[in-house]
């Protein structure tokens, strides 16, 4: 490659002008193989090298094509140019000289190069395009050394020697598929998933060349398949599930074979027993057969799953776990635990959840130090409203990964939902709770500091004040007068101040006049109302009572408005809101304590209070509280 970038010729270029030359010495084969007798070994028209010349350098182009820098596409594409010049050489002087000794020199020569790339290297390097480790070198040499060994046999007229040089190269080779082995025990979930595009290819091809006999030719229609399966693997392995391929075939095999093996026992039995009638027992056979084709078809789905991915990999069955632990624990062991299930569901390093800003972990997602990072993220949405983000990790390279994560995710996620909504309303429950125990207690300590610092002092002097006109009321009852009179202003003083603790906790005018008419006289203006006002909570009452007066004043300080208007409206809930003509929120205003009391008093109710500009200038107070 560094040689063509020297030379400035495009690497897909070269690719594809070495497939294009294959396809040419395929074509001229065609021609020379229909002036040969037809073959004996071999029903099919044409040679292995054939089909192999053919296909591996279309897609070894391909790969070169979309990765210039990827070994496994060059060695495709010279492993298949190779074959095409094998068998031509091969045919062209058979037909000329009745056999191919003749050629020996390019035959064998174009067989090493075949066996070489595609037979050693191919193996050894597939997919990362590097060896497994340097240990692993020496099946290079050992491949190296037999076919050179075969030279020295050939030059040397040795048969035997031959033998042993070919034993050499075929141990080189089964070294090299077993480096396969080694890396699919070893690699990650991206590299096994390659790899099982590639094993599962193998079986066609190995299969009948095993068998021998009669049938080894079937070899030949599966060769295009093995480099069709790499160019899948390098380029898209991501969007094919490989293991729910392997899947399915076992699955449909199974069927075909029990299927069969239940037609042939009861046509058995019924040639055995119903001889007179062998129509009879045909069609038993095939209605007992497809009765139970479905439930046959269940339970082999079953048995591949749990194959490939153990107990954990049945979606209905990792349901019905997860159902089973959410019952049995309360929401944030319930969150963790839907996250356990779904991890060993997808065999994943680890899975999370983020519910406002919290996030609760089942193994290792992201975050500091070596901790990966997320490889997919999922909104988690609860009856259209978002609960927080899922986030799962890479594949656990130890297990085997779900080709199928896409079934488990879909059934598991709106547990997961659940779960995050339940979790994300006890920490709201929580919180509110929390804003309870907190304004209590402010209000408690409101109250001690009014009682103690004002009734308390006016107490204490309203008594000393008595004891002095106790003391003076006989011998200067000018001075006794002027004390009752000072007490007097005291005990005035005093209701004044219980009265403002009573209006602290609730305004009298609620009990009077009722909301509407409590919201009149503080307003001062007539107020729109609709829907029944006379039968609210307490609670509702006294919030809608607060919201609205601290929203006028609000406005008399700052709004500079000449008109408001003031509506409560009860549905569902009650609406109250406050709408002026004034200057309305400044851009650089920094919300002050009364808009902030506003909002937290309709929290408290689980109500939402907003403050926003009119459409024709002013401000809107528009709160809504739950009944």
């Amino acid at each position: 490659m560094e040689v063509l970038a020297s030379l400035r010729i495009p690497p897909s270029r070269v690719a594809i002008g070495i497939a294009a030359f294959a396809v040419v010495l395929e074509l001229a084969d065609i021609w020379v193989t229909a002036q040969l007798p037809p073959s004996a070994y071999t029903p099919l028209p044409f040679a292995p090298e054939d089909m192999a010349g053919t296909a591996f350098p279309v897609f070894g182009a391909i790969l070169v094509h979309s990765r210039p820098r990827q070994v496994i596409g060059w060695l495709l594409c010279v492993g298949g140019l190779s074959a095409a010049a094998n068998i031509l050489s091969a045919n062209v002087f058979t037909l000329l000289y009745g056999s191919a000794v003749h050629g020996r020199v390019i035959v064998n020569l174009t067989w090493n190069v075949l066996e070489l790339t595609l037979g050693v290297l191919l193996p050894l390097l597939y997919p990362a395009g590097t060896l497994p480790s340097r240990r692993w070198r020496w099946v290079v040499g050992l491949a190296v050394a037999g076919m050179a060994l075969d030279w020295v046999a050939v030059a040397a007229g040795q048969r035997q020697l031959r033998d042993v040089a070919h034993w050499v190269v075929a141990t080189a080779m089964a070294a090299a598929f077993t480096s396969l082995v080694v890396r699919f025990k070893r690699g990650d979930a991206i590299e096994r998933r390659q790899l099982l595009w590639l094993l599962v290819t193998l079986p066609g091809l190995l299969i009948p060349l095993i068998l021998g006999g009669t049938v080894w030719w079937v070899a030949t229609l599966a060769i295009p398949l093995i480099p069709a399966a790499i160019a899948v693997a390098v380029l898209r392995y991501r969007l094919f599930g490989i293991d729910t391929l392997i899947s399915r075939a076992l699955v449909g095999t199974g069927l075909a074979i029990v299927t069969m093996g239940v037609y042939v026992a009861v046509s058995a039995a019924g040639s055995m027993f119903l001889s007179e009638v062998d129509p009879v027992a045909g069609i038993a056979a095939a209605v007992f057969a497809g009765a139970f084709f479905q439930p046959m078809r269940r339970g082999l789905q079953r048995g591949v799953d749990r194959l490939l991915y153990g107990s954990t990999g049945v979606p209905s069955a990792l349901a019905r776990r997860l159902r089973h632990r959410l019952q049995h624990a309360d929401p944030v062991h319930g969150l963790l635990a839907t996250l356990d299930v779904l991890r060993e569901g997808l065999s994943v390093t680890g899975v999370a959840v983020e519910v406002d800003g919290t996030t609760t972990t089942s193994g290792a997602v992201a975050g500091s130090g070596d901790a990966p990072r997320p490889a997919k993220t999922i909104a988690l949405v609860w009856h259209g409203e978002p609960v927080g983000l899922l986030l799962i990790g890479p594949t656990d390279r130890r297990r085997f990964p779900a080709a199928h994560d896409e079934r488990v995710i879909a059934t598991l996620t709106p547990y997961i939902a659940d779960a995050a909504h339940a979790v994300r309303l006890t920490g709201a429950l929580q919180r509110s709770r929390e804003r309870i125990l907190t304004a209590r207690e402010e209000e408690r300590r409101r109250l001690r500091r009014d009682l103690h610092d004002g009734l308390g002092q006016s107490l204490t002097g309203m008594a000393m004040s008595i004891n002095a006109a106790r003391l003076t009321v006989r011998a200067a009852p000018e001075d006794a007068d002027r004390l009752l009179a000072d007490l007097r202003a005291g005990m005035d003083a005093v209701s004044g101040d219980i009265r403002r603790l009573v209006y602290g906790l609730r305004p009298p005018a609620l009990d009077e006049l009722g909301l509407a008419g409590a919201v009149e006289e503080l307003a001062e203006t007539p107020i729109e109302t609709s829907g029944d006002l006379a039968s609210l909570p307490a609670a509702v009452e006294v919030a809608a009572y607060r919201i609205v007066q601290e929203a006028l004043t609000n406005v008399r300080k700052h709004a500079r408005a000449t008109r408001i208007t003031i509506s409560l409206r009860r549905d569902d809930r009650l609406r109250v809101t406050v709408t002026d003509d004034g200057v309305g929120l400044s851009p650089d205003a920094r919300p002050g304590v009364g808009l902030g009391s506003m909002r937290e008093r309709a929290a408290e109710l689980g109500g939402t209070c907003v403050i926003r500009e009119a459409e024709g200038g002013g401000t809107v107070v528009h709160a809504e509280l739950p009944l």
